[in-house]
């Protein structure tokens, strides 16, 4: 039997593209490049497309490839170059300050991992036999890391185009919990979150070319200027 069809071999690639996703995540937490973080974005939604390809592969599960191509298409090629597109139109690089410093950054992230890694081990079982049907159940926490720091750098930061990128990286990690766990959702259901995804993506596109336009700015702290 070839090595790639050992659902070992699956489950060790699984765990490290996981581990490749959170180090991307952390990294955008840090970064202030717009364009490093919408690259960093888009080489963890294509890495979550290969999990998902995986896992796929070992089960023979038609609808994963599906939402395998979706997440390819929309999250690791489409958005990314409209954002990219969108970055060059406006002129603005580099994110300004955000409200907690990098260090301090990187140690709320970290302790938001390790909560998601407590959290994780409430639904681990032990006696679980290894097999294709068990792939990717290692990565919950990972996952639950994802939500938690995409949530941390929307609060975070005050760019409207980083909050877009972390509103989708939560997201990522919704959908690698629901592969990892559940193996998918019914097909209907998957193409309509990534339609709604893509209607998200390009409604906020628009809005932060409206406010750059407006306020010369994507500092999103200035929208308090509308207050009377």
């Amino acid at each position: 039997m070839h090595f790639w069809q050992d659902s070992q071999f699956g489950n060790r690639m699984i765990t490290l593209m996981a581990a490749i996703v959170l180090v991307l995540q952390i990294m955008m937490v840090t970064q202030r490049w717009l364009i490093t973080n919408i690259r960093a974005f888009a080489l963890q939604s294509f890495l979550l497309a290969c999990i998902a390809t995986t896992i796929a592969y070992y089960n023979n599960a038609p609808h994963i490839y599906a939402a395998a191509v979706f997440m390819l298409l929309v999250k690791a090629i489409l958005l990314p170059v409209v954002f990219e597109r969108l970055v060059t139109k406006i002129e603005i690089r580099q994110e300004i300050e955000p409200l907690i410093n990098a260090p301090i950054s990187v140690i709320v992230t970290g302790l938001l991992t390790l909560l998601a890694y407590v959290v994780a081990e409430y639904f681990h079982r032990p006696d679980e036999p290894m097999g294709p049907a068990s792939l990717g159940h290692n990565t919950l926490a990972v996952a639950i890391a994802l939500f938690l720091i995409g949530f941390f750098m929307m609060v975070n930061r005050r760019k409207a185009l980083t909050q877009v990128l972390a509103l989708l990286s939560l997201e990522n990690g919704i959908f690698l919990a629901a592969i990892s766990l559940t193996y998918g959702m019914p097909m209907i259901v998957e193409v309509g979150i990534f339609f709604d995804v893509l209607v998200a993506g390009m409604v906020l596109a628009i809005l932060v070319y409206r406010i750059r336009e407006t306020f010369d700015s994507m500092d999103v702290s200035r929208l308090s200027r509308l207050k009377g």
